[in-house]
C-alpha cells in the first residue's frame, strides 16, 4: 500500500485518537507530520541497494590481511514492536584481491539497520552483502545492541545487551582467524 504523505499523517492522527489523545491539542498539532517524517527517515534503508554501494567503491588490491571496522554505531527499529534498538557493529573481511572503501562498510550497516528489522537478520544481511560483493576469503560480523522493547516494556531489563554474530568462510572454518577476529572485536589491540 503506497500512502501519500497526507494519508500517512491521517493514520497517525487516528492512532493518537485511539490512544485517547486529542490530536488538536497544541502539543500534538504537528505530531502526525513529525512522526511520518521520522518513520520514513528511520526506515529509509529498504529503498537502498547495499550491493550497489559496495561495488561503487571496490578496488583491486593484493592485500590479504584482515580488514576490521569496529564500533560502527547503528540505530534500527524492532519489527515486532516498532521500538528502537541501538548499539555497535564490528565488521571484518579477509580480502581476496579486492578491498572496499572503509566508509562503505558503515554505509552497509546503515542500509540494513534503517528498516524494520530483527538483530539476527541484520547481522546476516551485512555478512551476506559483503560476501556477495567482495567474494572475500571470509567475513565476520558481530553486533551488540540494546533493545528498547526489552528495556521500556515487557521484562524491563535495563542493562541487557543482545550480541549476534555471522561468520562466513575463514571466520567460520579457521579457528585462528575466528579467534583473532573475536579478540580484535573485544578490544584486544588498541592504539592508545
Amino acid at each position: 500500500m503506497d500512502l501519500s504523505k497526507a494519508q500517512f499523517e491521517e493514520l497517525i492522527e487516528e492512532m493518537l485518537r485511539r490512544l485517547d489523545e486529542d490530536p488538536q491539542r497544541p502539543g500534538l498539532l504537528k505530531t502526525p507530520h513529525r512522526v511520518a517524517a521520522s518513520l520514513r527517515w528511520l526506515t529509509r534503508g529498504c529503498c537502498l541497494d547495499a550491493d550497489k554501494v559496495l561495488r561503487e567503491a571496490m578496488f583491486e588490491e593484493p592485500h590479504e590481511s584482515m580488514v576490521l571496522v569496529r564500533d560502527i554505531e547503528l540505530y534500527s527499529m524492532c519489527e515486532h514492536h516498532m521500538l528502537p534498538f541501538f548499539g555497535v557493529a564490528h565488521v571484518a573481511y579477509l580480502p581476496n584481491g579486492r578491498i572496499v572503501g572503509l566508509s562503505k562498510m558503515a554505509r552497509v550497516v546503515d542500509i540494513f539497520a534503517r528498516r524494520l528489522q530483527v538483530q539476527e537478520r541484520l547481522t546476516d544481511q551485512i555478512a551476506e552483502a559483503l560476501q556477495a560483493a567482495l567474494e572475500p576469503a571470509g567475513v565476520g560480523v558481530v553486533i551488540e545492541a540494546y533493545h528498547l522493547c526489552m528495556m521500556m516494556r515487557g521484562v524491563e531489563k535495563q542493562h541487557s545487551k543482545t550480541v549476534t554474530s555471522a561468520l562466513r568462510g575463514a571466520f567460520r572454518d579457521d579457528p585462528r582467524t575466528r579467534d583473532e577476529f573475536l579478540r580484535l572485536v573485544q578490544g584486544g589491540y588498541s592504539l592508545r
